[in-house]
């Protein structure tokens, strides 16, 4: 099957659209679970659809959580204060000790990758880090 038509299968299944409640998030939450389960067996297409919901979760929890407790680099921090983590454990999570510690500094954005990575190192959600 073409990508093109893959990915049309998919948006079939799993329609991507503008979140408007807090059950349609759960839901799209829920495909994003799904998907970093088996990450390393995605298409290119599900990678595509991944990033879609990824977006369209950002933009609903930016609008119905505005003033949200913690940016995502203080959200890594407190995760790893509270699992007694040094930067040095992050390596597993980006590619080497140097990009850990530009992205805790605020010197390099999180990755797709990252925020993938970062969800399933945690056990959390990856929109934690969105």
């Amino acid at each position: 099957m073409s990508p093109v038509a893959e990915y049309k299968q998919l948006i079939a299944e799993v329609p991507p659209k503008v979140i408007r409640s807090e059950k349609e998030n759960r839901y799209y939450l829920g495909k994003i679970d799904e998907m970093n389960a088996r990450w390393d067996d995605l298409t290119k297409a599900e990678r595509d659809l991944y990033e879609t919901l990824a977006v369209l979760i950002e933009d609903f929890e930016k609008k119905t959580y505005p003033s949200r407790a913690a940016s995502p680099i203080a959200a890594i921090q407190e995760l790893m204060a509270a699992n007694g983590l040094k930067q040095k454990d992050l390596v597993g999570v980006f590619e080497t000790a140097s990009v850990a510690s530009e992205v805790l500094k605020g010197k390099r954005s999180l990755t797709t990758e990252h925020v993938r990575r970062l969800g399933k190192r945690f056990k959390v959600s990856p929109a934690l880090f969105l």
